[in-house]
């Protein structure tokens, strides 16, 4: 009987400690899919860390879902992408995508994610693949991609939104630890690395908390 209270007491402890840790809500595609179990991993002990429900595809459908996506639940940081579909289309692929839609799209998602009180976080696009991509045979040239990245930034910067510049350093990671030419996803060694860059900036944003 001693022993099952002990346990019950620990399991309330551990629960309330949980309770009281800020909530970090991580919005993206397959690639934050791909890094958001090695951040959830790395910020165990300082927030609990989710993800929206499976792939959040591209700006349009950020528009259409952020309400779903945001729930009831109080978070305290909100970091957010929405980029590779809406270059590549996949199965958006008839739906009007330019830098001008994009931008559009992406201010509606500031405006709506503004309200919360969390603290946004803006993660840059990683880079397209040089070759055709597999599913939807597109060579994304870099003027587009550029146009694109910009896009946001004016936005972001528009709406003072903090912005972490992954681009740069998942290009390199890319090069080493991507899966082929012809895909924009990262080997299990990519997502690792790329964790720690966005790990990095949310333990700084945690610290404002």
């Amino acid at each position: 009987m001693k022993h099952l209270v002990l346990i019950i007491a620990a399991f309330v402890i551990l629960t309330s400690a949980d309770k009281a840790k800020p909530k970090i809500l991580i919005i993206g595609d397959s690639i934050s899919n791909g890094y958001t179990p090695f951040v959830k991993e790395a910020l165990k002990d300082n927030a609990l860390v989710d993800h929206n429900p499976g792939n959040a595809q591209y700006s349009g459908t950020g528009v259409a879902m952020i309400d779903k996506w945001l729930g009831n639940e109080k978070w305290d940081v909100v970091q957010f992408n929405f980029g590779l579909w809406d270059l590549y289309g996949w199965e958006n692929a008839d739906i009007l995508r330019t830098p001008e839609t994009y931008a559009r799209n992406l201010e509606k998602i500031v405006v709506r994610l503004k309200k919360t009180g969390a603290k946004l976080i803006w993660v840059t696009t990683t880079p397209v693949c040089p070759g055709p991509e597999v599913k939807c045979k597109l060579i994304i040239d870099s003027d587009t991609e550029s146009a694109f990245q910009n896009a946001a930034l004016g936005v972001m910067e528009k709406y003072k939104v903090k912005v972490n510049n992954i681009n740069k350093v998942s290009r390199k990671i890319y090069k080493n630890h991507g899966v082929g030419y012809n895909d924009v996803h990262f080997t299990t060694e990519g997502y690792k690395m790329l964790a720690q860059e966005i790990t990095k900036e949310l333990k700084k944003i945690l610290k404002m908390l």
